[in-house]
């Protein structure tokens, strides 16, 4: 199912649902006496939609386990899970997977999902998506006595019924990782959470990557790209698509071809890898045939996800468009440089070594949680403003090796 219809089906469909499912929800609440005070066991995290989101919920679901010894579950759908496998966090046999590539799939896999919390007496779930109703409805219905989600209070158009047994307050001010641990306070208060979260509550764990795997992605990028030579070359990575969720989060790909041209003019011995999945291979294409390099190599589809932490580990930085890749190189050191202009870095900067380029053009950002990422631009000037000559300003301290802090973008 493509984005769209799943953001109608979400609204035409999940608006009554979420009504009608609040009215049983309280008559049944009526009837029985469950009680919320015990503590969680089993703790099940619903984040269906965005990979980056994931590795931005690790730190909490970590705080999970550390503070409270829960045995952690997780709902994703299908196409997301090796975002999740990525840190190995959650156990795989307590992964459940939906299906969403086509509405019977869909269906079924929602049905077996209420057969499957109560089979594993999910107790607790965090709904971590930004006001779906789907989840809510999941939530709601996983027989979990305890539902903690965000919820909408006095915003409008928000609606997704009344499951939630605590409502945790959306701050669209706090970073996204601050956000999904403001979901693990234990008061009683309204709304929650009034604590206080600091940064080093939301820091990633980083991942140690083995000689042996590095010297296998070294190899890979050695059949893709005969000019590499290990020792001697600097592999740059420019990941220049974007999902089909965002497609207006791309930089123009003119941009990455000037950028790339004047880097591997003035740096020769720098190897330009254009990242990303067998489905980014058509777009990228464009960019290294029209570069016309042998240092400039479509490397799209050639990777597994479990292959990338040794890949950025190998790598001098990376380039990247607003999407799922700089998420997963938060686990690695290297540095990231990463476009913002529909969403904003303040929400969604990789928890890593990044830096955001973001020009603040007073439409920035058009895409949030009160409008489900629904823009309605179709011209990306915020991003086609930033010209590939202050991006190479920004980068020259790690291509020159300098030692000195990142730059950032300031508009005239």
């Amino acid at each position: 199912m493509n984005v769209d219809f799943m953001r109608k089906v979400d609204y035409f469909a999940g608006v009554p649902l979420c009504f009608a499912g609040t009215v049983v929800r309280n008559a049944a609440a009526l009837l029985s006496a469950q009680q919320t005070d015990a503590a969680p066991r089993n703790v099940l995290i619903i984040e269906l939609s965005e990979m980056g989101s994931t590795i931005l919920a690790d730190p909490a679901m970590r705080k999970l386990q550390r503070e409270l010894g829960a045995n952690l579950f997780f709902a994703i759908f299908r196409k997301n899970r090796p975002s999740l496998e990525l840190l190995g966090t959650v156990p795989d046999g307590n992964i459940f997977t939906i299906d969403a590539g086509s509405l019977s799939s869909f269906v079924a896999d929602t049905l077996k999902f209420f057969a499957w919390t109560r089979r594993n007496r999910i107790d607790t779930v965090i709904d971590m998506e930004l006001f779906s109703r789907f989840s809510a409805l999941l939530a709601g219905f996983s027989g979990a006595r305890r539902v903690v989600g965000f919820h909408a209070f006095h915003n409008e158009g928000l609606y997704r019924g009344g499951m939630l047994t605590h409502r945790v307050a959306y701050n669209p001010h706090q970073h996204m990782s601050k956000n999904f641990n403001a979901l693990l306070s234990g008061r009683e208060e309204v709304p929650y959470s009034k604590t206080f979260i600091a940064d080093g509550e939301t820091v990633l764990q980083q991942l140690t990557v083995g000689e042996a795997a590095k010297e296998a992605i070294r190899s890979k990028v050695r059949d893709a790209c005969p000019a590499y030579r290990a020792g001697n070359s600097r592999l740059v990575l420019f990941n220049a698509n974007a999902s089909d969720l965002l497609p207006i989060r791309r930089w123009p790909r003119e941009h990455y071809i000037s950028l790339a041209r004047t880097i591997l003019e003035r740096y020769p011995d720098v190897v330009i890898l254009l990242t990303g999945g067998r489905d980014d291979h058509a777009w990228l294409e464009v960019i290294s045939t029209t570069v016309q390099s042998d240092r400039c190599v479509n490397f799209s589809g050639l990777t597994k996800l479990s292959d990338l932490p040794a890949l950025y580990t190998v790598s001098s930085f990376m380039l990247s468009n607003d999407s799922g890749p700089p998420h997963f190189a938060s686990v690695t050191g290297m540095p990231m440089y990463v476009f913002f202009g529909p969403e904003t870095p303040k929400l969604y900067l990789p928890l890593g070594n990044a830096t955001p380029i973001y020009a603040g053009l007073a439409c920035s950002p058009c895409v949030s949680a009160s409008n489900h990422r629904k823009t309605a631009c179709t011209d990306n000037v915020c991003l086609q403003v930033i010209t590939p000559e202050q991006v190479l300003n920004i980068l020259q301290p790690v291509l020159e090796g300098t030692g000195a802090a990142p730059g950032e973008l300031v508009m005239p």
